[in-house]
């Protein structure tokens, strides 16, 4: 029989789908724009790093709080700092940052760097007061920040009035908004010893400690009052407490060694005496020690250190620890002009002469080596000279004008005369300070050694009418 041959049914055969074939077009071309985004970054590889920081503000904060407890103020400050920059909302993160910035202040050695870590307080507090301004807590940081502003020295006169008014109003609203805010209570009692209140500011803090007795703000400030009344055992006991809750906290030790210090000045009894000094170099070689644990290279508790043995009149052991201070801020021109102030004491007049100039005029690095050490810097050694911007005069750099002044002037010989010189210094202070009777006499007195040598008339008081008055600093707190 003869089959014809007919299409399999079930094999059919195999053609050509439009479909398919666009389909597996779009897959390809869209892996390929997946894998060049992947290398060209515009696409994130699942579970990789994203761009944003992981971390919270919270664990900045915790950070910067670690670091305020342990003595490391700027670390703090830069913990709370990043904080804000992943939550810049968070008000009472912006509050804590000033009252740590403000803290900071008081480890600074110049007026300029005050005034600029005092001006970023307040910016800080200001922009946290602008999230919360009825905060209680925001209000009484606040309060705090303007009280420390209000420094004729870093402020101005003027505005430093200006700035304690408003610090006490600012601090009158905090305990309106929470009468039992701890800090607000403080803070307020602080303002009021600065205005010289100091029974209302007693009231306050009697309140503050019977609400709390873990606030290291409560007990510094009533140690300041026990210090303001003149009662310095009593304050370093206070200190004392305000320590054994923040024990790293250098400023604490240096203010207590501070008071001891003061004790031995008044003191009348030589073995006494000798005991209180000895207690104030305890105090301030423990900051010293806590410093050199956190590797923080403060000159202060060195500073401090140096201006109790001059008062002990140990002026070598004063100088060496100035020096030391200035291997940590060789830059720092009221370093040179404390420095200068030692040489002095000790009646080392040619050394006094470089590290008063590179205080008040400022130095070139081969000057600056001269300053610290008399003689050129040993690279060996690791010194090395740097430029030294001068300090203009003020009531706190007074000192080191008139002094240097003063030593050019007695150094000065017919043959070998310096009194152009010192009449340059004593003109610019007399402009300043003519009204100053104690800063005058020693002016006329360098102006008479000037004047016996042959130097032409000096200025008086009446060839200008005077732009200031101020007082020197004070040699024993």
């Amino acid at each position: 029989m003869h089959v014809n041959h007919r299409r399999q049914l079930f094999n059919p055969r195999s053609t050509s789908n439009v479909y398919r074939v666009f389909l597996l077009t779009v897959l390809i071309l869209g892996g390929l724009w997946a894998l060049y985004g992947v290398k060209g970054g515009t696409i994130d590889v699942i579970g990789g790093p994203t761009l944003t920081p992981t971390r919270g503000a919270l664990s900045y904060k915790s950070e910067g709080d670690a670091y305020f407890q342990a003595g490391e103020l700027q670390a703090a400050v830069s913990a709370y700092e990043l904080a804000i920059q992943v939550d810049p909302n968070d008000a009472n993160t912006w509050a804590e940052l000033a009252r740590i910035q403000t803290y900071s202040s008081a480890l600074t050695t110049t007026d300029e760097e005050k005034r600029i870590l005092m001006q970023a307080a307040l910016q800080s507090i200001d922009q946290a007061k602008a999230l919360a301004p009825d905060s209680s807590d925001v209000a009484a940081i606040r309060a705090f920040v303007l009280d420390w502003l209000a420094d004729p020295i870093i402020s101005g006169k003027e505005q430093a009035q200006d700035y304690l008014l408003e610090a006490e109003q600012e601090a009158t609203r905090a305990r309106q908004l929470n009468p039992q805010n701890v800090l607000a209570l403080a803070y307020n009692a602080e303002i009021l010893i600065d205005q010289q209140k100091l029974d209302q500011a007693e009231q306050l803090l009697d309140q503050a400690l019977s609400l709390s007795q873990d606030q290291m703000d409560v007990y510094r400030i009533h140690a300041y009052l026990l210090e303001f009344q003149g009662a310095y055992n009593a304050a370093i006991e206070e200190y004392d407490k305000a320590i054994r809750l923040m024990p790293n906290l250098t400023f604490l030790y240096l203010r207590a060694g501070a008071n001891y210090r003061r004790l031995a000045f008044g003191s009348t009894l030589d073995a006494q005496q000798t005991d209180l000094y000895i207690k104030s170099l305890e105090y301030f070689d423990r900051a010293a020690k806590i410093n050199e644990q956190l590797k923080v290279k403060d000159p202060i508790p060195y500073l401090s250190i140096s201006k109790t043995y001059s008062q002990m009149g140990e002026y070598f052991i004063a100088g060496r620890n100035v020096q030391k201070a200035l291997d940590f801020r060789p830059n720092d021109a009221d370093v040179y002009g404390q420095l200068g102030i030692v040489f002095f004491k000790s009646r080392n007049y040619e050394g006094a002469i470089p590290a008063l100039a590179c205080a008040i005029r400022g130095c070139s690095p081969e000057q600056s080596c001269i300053g610290r050490y008399g003689r050129e810097c040993d690279p060996d050694f690791g010194e090395a000279g740097v430029e030294v911007k001068g300090l203009p005069l003020s009531s706190s750099t007074v000192v080191y004008y008139y002094t240097y002044g003063s030593v050019l002037a007695s150094l000065s010989r017919p043959k070998d005369n310096h009194c152009a010189e010192a009449m340059d210094i004593f003109q610019e202070v007399r402009a300043s300070f003519s009204r100053d009777e104690i800063i005058m006499s020693i002016i006329q007195d360098g102006e008479n050694i000037c004047r016996s040598i042959g130097q032409p008339r000096i200025p008086t008081p009446d060839d200008a009418p005077p732009v200031s008055t101020g007082t020197p600093t004070p040699g024993v707190d």
